[in-house]
């Protein structure tokens, strides 16, 4: 495989940035808040697993968001929960972007988990907050999905981590019109390529899995780690783990991503 400058992979129990795992704050008081936004009338399960991740990653403050209807669903466990107002397909309303905007006040990130259903309103929601909000933001799973329409949203805006099926990743790239098609059936290099360039033309960074790794790329600058567990990824519990870490290092999200997965 051809040796590329920008590109550097990682072994499980060879971290790319040790320094990293070493900045992680031993005091609650000084391991930041996170923000987690998802869930419609139908469940929540994406919201409660990263919830449970984040504590056990030792995140400062996890505050939840979720639609009003499921008020009556949300265990004890989970502490910490503000509302918002509901749509009638049972998702985030319109309404709540005061309440979304309250919670990226107080965040020192903000993960949207996704379980947000396919609601035009919901989506229209999350644009809003998007481009008002400046802070860290880390997007996946069917909240990907919620700006799929209008990607220029979220690739075009600084401090963004996608952590995307490679399908939710076509997407991207034929909708912004670059000009690279991608395949499940292309080489690893070659996806390895075209998201250095991709990334040097735009300030997002994307996490994505292809040919068992996990690709991250941001800057122009790539990194790559064999992964076992793709489930982990559906469920949110990848893109957490990468929020919590970027709490910790602000600026690096390329370096907190990659070091989230040896932890």
């Amino acid at each position: 495989m051809e040796h590329l400058q920008y590109w550097k992979r990682q072994e499980p129990k060879k971290p790319l940035f040790p320094d990293i795992e070493w900045n992680k704050p031993e005091q609650k008081q000084h391991a930041g808040k996170l923000g987690i936004v998802g869930g419609n009338k139908l469940g929540f399960v994406g919201v409660g697993d990263a919830y449970g991740t984040a504590m056990d990653a030792g995140v400062g403050q996890v505050r939840v968001l979720l639609p009003n209807v499921l008020k009556k669903s949300v265990p004890a466990v989970i502490t910490d929960v503000t509302y918002t107002p509901t749509n009638p397909s049972g998702g985030m309303s319109r309404e709540g972007i005061n309440e979304l905007r309250a919670m990226g006040k107080w965040a020192d990130g903000v993960l949207l988990i996704g379980d947000s259903g396919k609601n035009s309103e919901t989506a229209m929601l999350v644009e809003d907050f998007i481009r008002d909000y400046s802070g860290p933001l880390t997007v996946t799973r069917d909240a990907l999905d919620l700006v799929l329409d209008t990607p220029d949203v979220v690739v075009e805006r600084d401090g963004t981590l996608l952590v995307a099926s490679f399908a939710q990743l076509q997407k991207i790239f034929s909708r912004v019109y670059y000009p690279k098609i991608l395949t499940f059936s292309m080489q690893l290099q070659q996806l390895v390529e075209a998201l250095h360039k991709f990334t040097i033309t735009y300030p997002v960074t994307i996490a994505t899995f292809h040919q068992n790794q996990i690709i991250i790329a941001s800057a122009g600058q790539v990194t790559t780690t064999p992964w076992e567990y793709p489930m982990a990824i559906w469920k949110g519990t990848v893109a957490t783990n990468m929020a919590c870490y970027w709490l910790w290092n602000p600026g690096q999200p390329l370096e907190s991503a990659t070091a989230s997965l040896t932890a």
